[in-house]
């Protein structure tokens, strides 16, 4: 090109950052340009809440105006800040690779309390603006109190700094891009499939005239494909929405081993539980229209769901069920006893890992008292076991729902980072030992019944709509006597679970993520 490029920008320092990010690439391919710093209606009034201002496309509206009037070539925009909607004449030429989308909550060190889901101590005082992370954390957390947290990144961050919050949460991709260092707080990550993100963030969009032709050409080496198929699913459930960045919905869409995933939380209100559903596609089309559907008002609910584990009055499950006028029927149908009064100290003294598998092998093994020593690191299937650890005052150093809800490759990925050292396994007598089959013939391996599992016998039907199982021996327990009653639907837990069924012949839903709030999203999606 010949021309000299104009690029407009916001003036805060996220958006240099991200309008000189795209100014060095455009140098890359021979492209000379300049910035432009305009304010927004966002960047002005800093008094209200976002879903005080009128109208959309507060951070983006003036940008897009002076595109329209030739004064600058091309916008580079934060992508969920964008209307779903570009004005007549303008469109969107490329989108950059994706950021991580995980959300940061930061949090002061004498506000941290591990022994709490989220780390902030009780009743703490979180600093957010957005009514889709207020939506979520308190449903997660419903103890907290939730207070506007406006102004750009290093901003929000003095805020905390200042003690004028307990804790704030924060886009990852913004601070990772400015390399801010958090060394002085407490810093718990949340990733999209726990905590759902906002259409397209840690995603850049260029935005440029339609009629641009030669720029749009040029812009197409800064283009990446796989990423804009997959924010257009997120973007397309907001637009069917309607949606704008002030309504409480989160959406999250990846491709996975050739299925796109994903994962939306939706709110009526800032303050309402929202509604989570995870969908798995073979293709994108139709696929947002598909999650829109599922949180109709008119879509119908099951009456009852039957569970074979016992859910406390306050879990994320029950709140989940109530929500949707859903009863529960809750009866474990399995009873387990402690095989052993003490520990031997040696064991522990030469473990590097101690791997736990369910929730029940955490809790024999901590009523033990175990003198766990600073160098051994803790290891655990996946959220649920991860809250039961936290009761014990300890964080994970491995937790498997990174990797999916398949053990195996869950037990692949800790085979590689514990090969060579030795693991203790606290667990059942009699076991599967799916973790312990895959390590290495270096890793030393310390199998340690701690409990062991008795059946119930004469187990009562249920007659509700859906049956969750939540392991193979409550499958044993109730079919031992019972069988399905027509028009009646599967979940389970774990993968182990599921092939009960697979010999029986019997259709599950396998929940992504095995705990509650995978679970909520298993029954609402049904």
């Amino acid at each position: 090109m010949d021309r000299k490029v104009i690029i407009g920008t916001r003036g805060s320092e996220l958006a240099l950052w991200q309008a000189n990010f795209v100014k060095d690439k455009l140098a890359e391919i021979g492209v000379d340009a300049d910035l432009k710093i305009i304010k927004t209606q966002g960047d002005k009034i800093l008094n209200l809440r976002l879903d005080k201002l009128e109208g959309k496309g507060f951070f983006t509206k003036e940008l897009e105006e002076a595109l329209l009037n030739n004064t600058i070539d091309l916008a580079v925009h934060s992508h969920k800040d964008l209307p779903t909607q570009n004005p007549q004449g303008l469109i969107i030429a490329a989108v950059s690779e994706r950021e991580d989308p995980n959300e940061l909550l930061l949090i002061l060190k004498d506000c941290v309390d591990i022994k709490q889901k989220l780390s902030v101590k009780y009743g703490g005082l979180v600093g957010t603006s957005s009514n889709r992370r207020k939506a979520q954390l308190l449903s997660l957390r419903p103890d907290l109190e939730i207070e506007d947290l406006r102004g750009n990144v290093p901003t929000r961050i003095q805020k905390l700094r200042d003690e004028s919050y307990d804790a704030i949460i924060l886009a990852k991709a913004g601070v990772e891009r400015l390399k801010i260092d958090l060394s002085e707080f407490y810093v718990e990550e949340l990733e999209p499939m726990e905590f759902i993100p906002a259409p397209a963030q840690g995603v850049l969009a260029i935005q440029i005239r339609e009629t641009d032709a030669e720029l749009y050409e040029k812009l197409q080496a800064l283009h990446n494909e796989e990423v804009a198929e997959v924010i257009a699913v997120e973007r397309k459930v907001l637009n069917i929405f309607n949606g704008g960045c002030h309504m409480p919905l989160g959406c999250y869409c990846r491709k996975e081993d050739g299925k796109y995933q994903v994962w939306t939380s939706k709110a009526n209100g800032e303050d309402a539980f929202p509604n989570r559903l995870f969908l798995e596609s073979d293709t994108t089309v139709g696929l947002a229209e598909r999650i829109v559907a599922k949180f109709s008002p008119d879509r119908g609910f099951p009456a009852k769901v039957f569970i074979t584990r016992d859910i406390s009055e306050s879990s994320y499950f029950r709140r989940a069920m109530e929500k949707n006028g859903i009863a529960l029927e809750c009866r474990s149908l399995i009873r387990t006893f402690p095989i052993i009064n003490r520990l031997d100290p040696y064991i522990l003294r030469d473990a590097d890992w101690i791997f736990f598998s369910s929730k029940n092998a955490i809790e024999y093994f901590f009523k033990l008292d175990p003198q766990i020593s600073k160098k051994t690191q803790l290891g655990v299937l996946g959220r649920a076991s991860e809250e039961t650890l936290r009761r014990f005052g300890r964080v994970p150093d491995f937790n498997g729902e990174e990797e999916g809800i398949d053990t195996s490759e869950i037990a692949k990925e800790f085979a590689a980072i514990a090969s060579g050292t030795t693991v203790l396994f606290p667990g059942a007598k009699g076991s599967l030992r799916t973790i312990q089959q895959t390590l290495s013939v270096q890793t030393k391996i310390i199998d340690l019944p701690v409990y062991e599992t008795v059946i119930e016998e004469d187990v009562e039907q249920s007659h509700a709509d859906v049956l969750i199982f939540t392991s193979p021996s409550n499958v044993e327990a109730y079919f031992a006597h019972n069988l399905l009653e027509p028009g009646q639907k599967v979940v389970c837990i774990g993968r182990s679970t599921g092939r009960k069924f697979d010999e029986m012949g019997v259709r599950y839903t396998l929940p992504y993520s095995p705990d509650e709030m995978g679970l909520a999203e298993a029954v609402f999606g049904l």
